[in-house]
């Protein structure tokens, strides 16, 4: 009798054994028809439906096959039936996290939106750049920071637990917010290298003070952060690290100065209504990526380049990608001197004079953007060739390819269109510009929740 026991039990646990191999066999068999497919054609639906119906098949003969064995092989039938269910949950679950189950075309924001813990892998965003600034790191190899007092009472001496006591540090560090605030800064936030600000989950406002500063500094990364009603200071002391604190003259009132520095990215932020610019890069700043943010209510947007007779700008390049430049903007989207300027993918639907503009030769390389005029009949041109008399702007590399202009908007392009120089020019592939509206639709500060996909 104990014999004939043990029998039983060998052969249930060996007919288990031959189960669970059976459906290791046939998850490995899908993934690997997923694997090709997405390979051959990640992007076609007819593909998606065969590959779906081709597996499903295949799994349903599967399990059949197991259900006629389930009733001799255990006790429970239901153990099987339930492990079955388990791999096919697991293994479509597995294949919504893929870049198709929440993606907008955004390679920024396809690289790390669709992970509902986004909050858990916060420093992946690092790696997911793009453009001139792309290998900006910020404060990927440092530790976390989190702000946790608003104030900005002194700014040779800031407390503990600040935002300027954390962006003046040497080490590299990932800054975070315990809460929604509103920063009203004394003077400039005089940032150092090996930086990255990521106000992600939270609603963090810096407003009706200084802003932003970064000056001889690198590697820095600026997500998630409402900037407005910025406003000239200075003539006082700030700290710019915790050794040194200095003089500033006063500042312009921009929402985001880039000063001699490089690899900087700026991504989905929301800006506006400052007393200067909204983001100005001078004096030797390169390696510039400007992406997903929304502009809106504002003069003078954004410069790029110091003035005509600083040379030294013409190593600039930087890029603008993905963003949405709104309501109530005039001029400088952006205004550019001597360098390499990729403008891409963005969403242009508001401009009173005029959306592009520069001066001493800069190139610049406008792909797949969508310009939408205004109604003002003498508003109609995206370009402007600032100060410039036509015969010495005739050489000009300025080109459009495949942008969308819409309401009478046109591009006036010129120069023999050398490679050399677009090449410098180009940073990224340029999308469909009919994809521009789903690829700036979160353009700005996102509403991100912990435990969903942001």
């Amino acid at each position: 009798m104990t014999m004939a026991v043990l029998n039983n039990k060998q052969f249930a646990l060996t007919t288990f054994l031959v189960i669970m191999l059976l459906l290791l066999a046939t998850v490995l068999a899908a993934a690997t028809v997923v694997q090709k497919n997405e390979t051959s054609n990640p992007s076609s639906e007819e593909t998606e439906m065969m590959k779906n119906q081709s597996s499903n098949s295949s799994m349903e003969a599967r399990i059949r096959e197991i259900e006629a064995l389930n009733n001799n092989a255990v006790q429970d039938p239901e153990e099987i039936v339930s492990l079955v269910e388990m791999s096919m949950r697991n293994n479509t679950e597995r294949r919504k996290l893929g870049y198709f189950s929440c993606g907008t075309g955004n390679p920024i924001d396809d690289c790390w939106r669709c992970d509902p813990n986004w909050h858990r892998n916060r420093k992946r965003l690092a790696n997911c750049g793009i453009g001139f600034g792309r290998n900006a790191v910020g404060g990927r190899d440092g530790r976390f920071y989190v702000v946790t007092d608003s104030r900005d009472d002194d700014p040779v001496n800031p407390r503990p637990g600040t935002l300027r006591h954390a962006v003046i540090q040497t080490a590299p560090l990932w800054i975070v917010f315990k809460r929604d605030m509103v920063i009203q800064l004394k003077q400039e936030l005089i940032m150092n290298s090996f930086k990255t600000i990521d106000a992600r989950g939270v609603n963090v406002h810096i407003a009706n003070g200084a802003c932003l500063t970064l000056q001889f500094i690198t590697n820095v990364i600026i997500h998630g952060l409402h900037i407005h009603d910025c406003k000239p200071t200075g003539n006082a002391l700030v700290r710019s690290s915790p050794s040194h604190y200095g003089w500033r003259s006063m500042a312009d009132g921009d929402a985001i100065s880039i000063f001699g520095s490089s690899h900087i990215w700026i991504d989905h932020n929301s800006l506006s209504n400052c007393a200067d610019g909204l983001v100005d890069a001078v004096m030797g700043s390169t390696a510039i990526t400007i992406s997903n943010n929304h502009f809106a209510h504002h003069n003078e947007v954004m410069l790029l380049g110091h003035s005509d007779s600083y040379v030294r700008d013409k190593m600039m390049q930087v890029t603008i990608a993905y963003n949405h430049f709104g309501k109530g903007l005039i001029q400088r989207m952006p205004r550019c001197r001597h360098g390499y300027f990729h403008v891409v993918n963005n969403d242009y639907t508001h401009w009173e004079m005029y959306a592009i503009g520069g001066s001493a030769n800069p190139t610049i390389n406008s792909q797949g953007n969508r310009y939408l005029a205004p109604v003002n009949p003498f508003a109609k041109e995206v370009t402007k060739r600032v100060n410039t008399d036509s015969s010495k702007w005739h050489g000009w590399n300025w080109r459009s390819e495949g942008d969308l202009l819409l309401n009478g908007a046109y591009f006036t392009p010129s120069g023999a269109g050398a490679s050399a120089s677009y090449a410098r020019a180009s940073s990224l592939g340029a999308k469909s510009s009919t994809m521009v509206a789903s690829m700036t639709a979160n353009a700005g500060v996102l509403s991100c929740r912990r435990g969903r996909q942001c």
